[in-house]
Parts: structure tokens; C-alpha cells; sequence
């Protein structure tokens, strides 16, 4: 990948409740790749955010008497201190209240509509307010959307402005063919393929404002505000200055994008057919995310198996926290996550693995007063570190964690098998010296190398053991001194 400039963002969660563990995989996974191609050294802006308008938010407000305004605000609060608990290096946040967001919506409708793909008609549709998007009888299980069972599918009839989305098959499919990595993992890009083959329907982009007032006005029509997705997906170019910086946007654009699987097609389809109006470049590429379940069964409330950012980092720290979520395989099926499958993940590979592993290496380099001598490293290890690195930029660059995760994991069983064979505290015994010191140079070199590779995943634990292995090659360290880097629990 050549340097240059690289644009990631996430999607844009409702605020109308707290933030979910989806979210949570989503923009830790957009931070680990970026924090990997600053570290390359590219020029990288990260965008994240919140989506504040719609009827959910509407209802909301109305329920705990606080203006639409009032109760964004305040909810909004929660989402951005995901910044700070998940150790979160995002260059911005936007809030689709932002004056700026507002201003290029209407810019981006008025462009739109002025092309000829913005019309008016009356229409009767069914719709979950849950999802904030209309369904097809096809789509509904006994009368119920499959992801909001709970809420009762709501008939609308009213006048709208529709999006000419069915005339965008050829160019998306033509999109799609030019770009065979355009969306990632492939059966998600098949999926949003075969469903613009079969012929994208118009979309309503409007609602009545009589009806749900909580929305960006329609740009000479004061009945009408827009439609919350119409508004929300317009967030990944007003994040960069579209239309008041063009200087800024072309830097940017187009963007690398990550989302759950609930949003293959308004990403991969919708939003590409509504650059194609103003005549915007495609976005570059598409990450989706499959879903989390727990114990088998999709998380709810009612079912009282829902796991909460929060929850996860005041047991697992923040950097327990991202390695967990990192090291599951959304590209597959949907992942399950219980409890004691957390504990036993953490335990085994940061308590007892590359924790126990630093503290084990350390104790016995400052009771021998250790100094680094790096002339001397074990060929076998060297092999094992070159394993280790062997596709990692790639593997980075597509968002296979998993990967990266488990070839560290083989990694350090190696080096604790390596530490038993050698019995250093044996050659310290014998005050055989020499190779003690060549042994812990070793060890410290395969650790630093590990460490160099994981600090996009554990950022805050990787800095603090590499100062910590740093002052005791100085011997600044105290004998007593411990890192304590993942306590066990």
C-alpha cells in the first residue's frame, strides 16, 4: 500500500440508548487499522459519530418530556466517552445536529434534486421504527421485523420525496465489477450484488414533518424534513469539509468504511447510488461486520443477555476489552460471546500469556542485573518472529485480526516452551552468565518484536511493557518492582 492519505469511519449508532457491543467491535476495529497505518506512516483521519435524527429519537424526547435537542445532548454524552474507555484515537465525531452536517445535507439534496433523481408521490408502506427503514412483506417474520421483534411494524401513508434509486442498477453493478474487493468478506458482497440485480427499488427520502418533526428541513419545503437515513449517510463527506472545503474533501475522499451486516445495503448500495447523483466518487472499500450473539441467542434486554462496553472494560480493562473483541472473526458467521468465554480468553492469553510471559523474562533479568546485547539472537526464535511477521501488513490492511492474534499466541507458547528448555534460573544457579545474558537477550528481542505488532491492538498495555523491559536494560528497574500488566481474574 502506497503512503498517502486514508480516510476510515464507522457508522453512525442511534443515540436513543446506551452503546452496545457491536458499536463497540465496530470503532475498535476501525482505531487498530488506524492506528497501524499511522504507525506505516500515512496520513490517516478516522471519523466516528452519532446519528440524532429520526423518529425513534423523536419518540423518545416526547416520552421523557425534553425537546428532541435537549435529549441529543444528553445522550450523546455516553457515546463519547467511548473515546476515553476504549482508548479510542479518532480525529472526529460528528453529530448529525452539527451546524455544518445540516448546511450539507440540504447542499447534497438540492444537487441531487437539481440532477433529476429527487421526485414526489404518494405512497402506504410498513415500517420499523426500530431499524428507521422501511420493509417488504418478504422481509418480516409472522408480521414482525426479525431484528425488533418486540416492536409492532407501523403502516404509513402519506406524500414523500423519493430517491431514483432504480437508476443505478447498471452503474452499481458496473461499480461492483471494476472493484472485486469493493465489499468485504465476499459472501456479504454477493449478498448486496445479487440484491441490485434483482432491481433496486425508488426510496423514500422525506416525511412529513407534521407527522415527525425531528429532522433536517427539505430544502424549499417547509412540510417535509428528511428521511434519517437520507441525512445520516451524507455524514461521510461532511466529516471532511464537503461542499464548504473541497480543499479538505479531495485529501479524504473516498473512505474506507466499517459497519455491521444490518447495514450491507444501505452502505454498499444506497450510499453509492446517492454519491452517483452529485457525481462523487464511490467510497473505496467496505468492511461489514457480522453480528454478536451471546449463548447462542441475539442479545436483548428482555432475554437479560446483554454484554455493555462498560461492563466489558471494568472487568477486563481497555485493553482487555479490545483484544477480546479483536480476535473474534466477524467476517464469518455471527460470533458468540458468554462470560466465562471472555474470562478464559483473557486469562489464557494476556494473564497467563504475554503478561506472565513479560514478568516471568523480567524477574530473572533483575536479579542478575541483565543488559541488552543484541548480538546474539537464538536462529530458531529469529524463524519464530519471521512467522510471526510474515503477511502482517496485509493481514492489517484487511482487517484479519484474528490472524494477527493467533500467530502471537503461537508465538508465546513457543517462547514459554523456549524458557523451560533453557532453564535460565539453572544457569544463574551454575553462574554460567555468558549465556544467561544471551538467553534473555533472546526472549527480550522476541517480547519487544510481539509488542511491536500487538500496540494497534493493546495500545496503552504494549507502551507500558516496553518502558518497563526498557528500565530494566538501563537497570533502572527495582527488584520489587512488578508490571502487573493483565492481573488475572
Amino acid at each position: 500500500m502506497t503512503k498517502g492519505s486514508y480516510y476510515i469511519t464507522t457508522t453512525l449508532p442511534y443515540i436513543n440508548s446506551d452503546p452496545h457491543i457491536g458499536f463497540a467491535l465496530e470503532v475498535i476495529r476501525a482505531d487498530a487499522w488506524a492506528r497501524f497505518m499511522r504507525k506505516k506512516g500515512h496520513d490517516v483521519f478516522f471519523n466516528t459519530g452519532a446519528d440524532e435524527h429520526g423518529l425513534k429519537i423523536f419518540q423518545k424526547s416526547q416520552e421523557l418530556n425534553l425537546s428532541s435537542q435537549e435529549y441529543c445532548d444528553r445522550q450523546v454524552k455516553k457515546w463519547l466517552e467511548l473515546k476515553e474507555i476504549l482508548n479510542l484515537s479518532n480525529d472526529n465525531f460528528i453529530r448529525t445536529t452539527d451546524s455544518h452536517h445540516i448546511k450539507a445535507a440540504q447542499k447534497f439534496w438540492s444537487i441531487c434534486q437539481e440532477n433529476g433523481f429527487i421526485y414526489k408521490k404518494n405512497y402506504k408502506r410498513k415500517y420499523c421504527v426500530g431499524c428507521e427503514l422501511e420493509k417488504t412483506e418478504s422481509e418480516l417474520i409472522d408480521g414482525k421485523c426479525p431484528l425488533h421483534p418486540n416492536l409492532d411494524i407501523q403502516i404509513i401513508e402519506e406524500e414523500n420525496y423519493f430517491f431514483k434509486f432504480s437508476s443505478f442498477k447498471e452503474k452499481l453493478l458496473n461499480l461492483y465489477k471494476e472493484n472485486p474487493q469493493f465489499v468485504v468478506p465476499e459472501h456479504r458482497f454477493n449478498e448486496v450484488k445479487k440484491f441490485v440485480e434483482m432491481g433496486p427499488e425508488d426510496f423514500s427520502i422525506s416525511r412529513l414533518k407534521e407527522k415527525m418533526p425531528w429532522g433536517i428541513d427539505v430544502p424549499n419545503d417547509t412540510d417535509h424534513v428528511m428521511y434519517v437515513w437520507f441525512d445520516a449517510l451524507i455524514n461521510y463527506i461532511s466529516a471532511i469539509g464537503w461542499p464548504e472545503d473541497m480543499e479538505k474533501f479531495n485529501h479524504w475522499w473516498p473512505a474506507i468504511q466499517v459497519a455491521g451486516k444490518d447495514n450491507v445495503r444501505q452502505q454498499s448500495a444506497m450510499w453509492q447510488a446517492m454519491l452517483m447523483s452529485v457525481n462523487l466518487k464511490p467510497s473505496k472499500k467496505i468492511f461489514i461486520n457480522s453480528f454478536i450473539t451471546s449463548g447462542g441467542q441475539k442479545m436483548s434486554k428482555s432475554l437479560g443477555n446483554t454484554i455493555s462496553p462498560y461492563e466489558m472494560v471494568e472487568n477486563f480493562g481497555t485493553d482487555g476489552t479490545r483484544w477480546i473483541l479483536l480476535s473474534l472473526n466477524t467476517f464469518g458467521d455471527d460470533v458468540d460471546l458468554t462470560w466465562p468465554g471472555m474470562k478464559e480468553k483473557y486469562n489464557g492469553d494476556l494473564a497467563n500469556g504475554l503478561g506472565n510471559l513479560i514478568e516471568r523474562t523480567s524477574t530473572i533479568a533483575k536479579n542478575v542485573n541483565y543488559r541488552e546485547n543484541n548480538k546474539d539472537i537464538d536462529k530458531s526464535v529469529l524463524e519464530w518472529i519471521e512467522e510471526m511477521e510474515k503477511d502482517y501488513d496485509y493481514n492489517m490492511e484487511n482487517f484479519y485480526f484474528p490472524e494477527i492474534i493467533l500467530k502471537n499466541l503461537i508465538i508465546l507458547k513457543n517462547l514459554d516452551r523456549y524458557i523451560d528448555e533453557k532453564k535460565p534460573w539453572l544457569m544463574l544457579k551454575e553462574n554460567n552468565m555468558l549465556e544467561l545474558n544471551n538467553t534473555l537477550n533472546t526472549i527480550f528481542y522476541a517480547i519487544e518484536s510481539i509488542l511491536e505488532k500487538l500496540e494497534p491492538f493493546l495500545p496503552n498495555s504494549a507502551n507500558r511493557a516496553k518502558e518497563y523491559i526498557e528500565k530494566i536494560k538501563s537497570g533502572r528497574a527495582l527488584k520489587e518492582e512488578r508490571l502487573n500488566l493483565f492481573p488475572r481474574i
